[in-house]
């Protein structure tokens, strides 16, 4: 059914009511003190509805409604939390309550609501854990922030190469509960190197008298210490449900399924989109989000956006003569900037997304340049005849003349600049997503005008 289809928009509307209603309901509850009312609001809401809810409260409503929740819809919820809201949710909790949640989790998800934790309560909750599960918790602890190791789920089967396959289904089963999953099942030989990779269709459909190493496949994997948002891309294209994580030895530590890469791309892509916009991403829900801390997301770029904005007021102070002579020239510049700044952030977002699908790379800077400049300079053509044309209606052929040609160079100028500003950013390891919009806005500004003037007064002879 297409996501177009009238009643798939009636449901989403219906979900979009329920989910208002119960938090006015909810807000309306625990302002009166009413935890009965409180409870009755969310009583038969989805897991999905109420982590919606409980986002969209403050933290001591949040806290309390939580505290309300039965303990295994508790902990369901809870583990669909983003890490900074499980955080903020600690906080309003009991210890022993917190002491439960924690051991409960993934180790995996663990580790990430222990980056968002401080040091001090990130040591007890982990000295409270029973040691095998300390010990699981412990080894992802140990990679570097970004490393595919540091998101890998350490709880799998791995199969034997020597193996039968009764007994490989055996022990499938007895993992069937405590196994992050079981559709992909690794194969390693006695020193547990990686040297396959087994279907549960595969592994079930095949004879009982045989052996693992006679049904497995060649097996994709990724290393510990790779970047986890490259091991997360790698596992959506091949379109794997899991994919396998080895050591530098080629020794099984873990797996990442799919949920967990699918929720990395999630997080790089809000993250990408923020920095492009001129912002700090936000760690936790729009709603959630306090309002100083939306304030600090945004305030740092807009200072630096404003220091870069008096390079236009510096071109304008040098140029301040030829505006005398020539003011028309002055409706212009909004125009001729906004186009410029425009023209580059769609160079610079483009490449920024096809350096993220591993379409381009540093190396190909040299086409990028060819490629950019060539659709600039054909914007360019477009838009400058267009506004020959009417300039030229408005004022005059020699106005026409300067805005045209302005236009054609500005336009290829941005386009290349656009282009190249992620790749030189990936070229030396800084974030493409920063070096895109909001300088290239600054520098286009800057330059546009230089070559503005330079046009008219070359053209009008002033």
């Amino acid at each position: 059914m297409s996501r177009d289809d009238p009643s798939n928009r009636i449901e989403a509307t219906r979900t979009e009511a329920t989910r208002v209603e119960a938090t006015r309901m909810v807000e309306r509850a625990l302002a009166d003190g009413d935890l009965t009312a409180a409870h009755a609001a969310v009583a038969d809401l989805s897991v999905e509805l109420l982590v919606d809810v409980l986002e969209r409260l403050n933290k001591t409503d949040r806290a309390v409604l939580y505290r309300l929740l039965p303990k295994d819809q508790a902990m369901e919820v809870f583990e669909q939390l983003d890490p900074s809201l499980q955080s903020a949710l600690v906080g309003g909790l009991q210890d022993d309550q917190v002491a439960s949640i924690f051991a409960d989790l993934e180790p995996d998800d663990r580790v990430e609501l222990l980056d968002e934790l401080p040091a001090t309560v990130a040591a007890k909750l982990m000295r409270g854990l029973p040691y095998d599960e300390r010990e699981l918790t412990a080894a992802i602890l140990g990679y570097r922030q970004g490393a595919l190791g540091r998101r890998m789920s350490p709880e799998f089967v791995s199969l034997r190469l020597d193996m039968p396959v009764d007994r490989a289904l055996a022990i499938v089963r007895s993992r069937l509960h405590d196994a992050e999953t079981v559709y992909t099942l690794p194969v390693v030989d006695r020193n547990r190197i990686l040297v396959g990779v087994v279907g549960l269709r595969e592994l079930m459909g095949a004879p009982t008298d045989s052996v693992v190493g006679d049904i497995m496949n060649e097996p994709y994997f990724a290393r510990a210490t790779d970047d986890a948002e490259e091991a997360a891309r790698r596992c959506a294209e091949l379109k794997l449900l899991a994919l396998i994580v080895v050591d530098s030895e080629t020794r099984l530590v873990g797996i990442l399924t799919v949920d967990d890469a699918l929720g990395i791309l999630e997080s790089a892509e809000s993250e990408d989109q923020a920095r492009i916009g001129g912002t700090e991403p936000l760690r936790q829900p729009y709603l959630a989000t306090p309002v100083g801390q939306l304030v600090r997301s945004r305030v740092v770029w807009l200072l630096v956006l404003a220091v870069g904005a008096t390079l236009t007021v510096q071109v304008l102070e040098v140029f301040e003569s030829t505006l005398e002579q020539a003011v028309t020239l002055a409706l212009f510049v909004p125009l001729l900037i906004g186009t410029g700044g425009n023209t580059g952030n769609q160079a610079a977002t483009t490449v920024t997304r096809a350096l993220a699908l591993d379409d381009v790379s540093p190396r190909d800077i040299g086409r990028v340049v060819v490629r950019e400049s060539r659709v600039g300079l054909s914007l360019g053509v477009l838009l400058g005849t267009v506004a020959f044309v009417l300039a030229s209606l408005v004022y005059d052929a020699s106005v026409g003349a300067v805005i045209g040609l302005t236009l054609l160079t500005v336009c290829t100028l941005a386009a290349t600049v656009g282009g190249v500003m992620p790749l030189a950013a990936k070229a030396i390891r800084a974030d493409p997503a920063v070096f895109s919009n909001p300088f290239i806005t600054t520098f286009v500004d800057a330059t546009g005008l230089v070559v503005y003037f330079l046009i008219a007064k070359a053209v009008l002879g002033i």
